[in-house]
């Protein structure tokens, strides 16, 4: 039988699904990290009931320092192309698969290291339970990691890209903006243009799904 507290049977008010959430990062964050150099969870950030949630792979330098998600180039690149799919950030909901900063230190720069699948699904129950309570109706996996912590399979993004579903709910697959500012310089205009397309279609969709579930 489903959880009632949690997913499409969740009933409770809006208040209590925050408070709820907010127990849930805590909880999580108590645990600790599980990562190589993580110190403090970075928690998910934006309304409840969103059109769209996006997830990405984890924090960086800027969102360690900040504790707020997609705040370094990265993010900054979301969000022009968010403005530019008629998409507002404050409208959303960020978040990441892995809460934590997995880096090595080399000299006095701390150096960002990809998760391992362990390190994925160890943090899993954290972004299932998150998403339960923040309920949007359309969830996009930023890149492979995230592709990885919402399918639970190893699935190349670019022959996935477009819709998905995600044990029933609702998704896409697109690619992390960190990709496309590694892009080489000549070749970037065009792939920042595409991921643009994606969040059109993206915006698209949610509004076609109507309202929250």
């Amino acid at each position: 039988m489903a959880d009632e507290t949690t997913g499409d049977h969740d009933r409770r008010s809006p208040d209590d699904r925050a408070a709820a959430l907010a127990g849930l990062d805590a909880h999580g964050a108590a645990e600790g990290s599980h990562v190589p150099g993580g110190t403090r969870a970075v928690f998910g950030e934006g309304p409840l009931d969103p059109p769209v949630a996006f997830v990405g792979e984890q924090p960086g330098d800027h969102e360690d320092l900040e504790r707020r998600p997609f705040v370094g180039p990265a993010g900054r690149l979301l969000d022009r192309a968010l403005g530019e799919a008629g998409l507002a950030r404050e409208d959303c909901y960020l978040t990441n698969a892995v809460k934590h900063f997995k880096y090595e230190m080399r000299g006095k720069r701390r150096i960002h290291q990809r998760p391992t699948a362990g390190e994925v699904r160890h943090y899993r129950w954290w972004l299932e339970g998150e998403l339960d309570l923040v309920r949007p109706r359309l969830v996009v996996a930023l890149g492979a990691t995230a592709l990885l912590a919402l399918s639970g399979r190893v699935l190349p993004v670019l022959r996935s890209r477009g819709p998905a579903e995600w044990h029933g709910r609702p998704g896409w697959v697109t690619v992390h903006p960190s990709s496309i500012l590694r892009t080489p310089a000549e070749v970037r205009p065009a792939a920042y243009a595409a991921f643009v397309r994606d969040l059109a279609a993206v915006r698209e969709r949610a509004e076609a799904l109507g309202e929250p579930r």
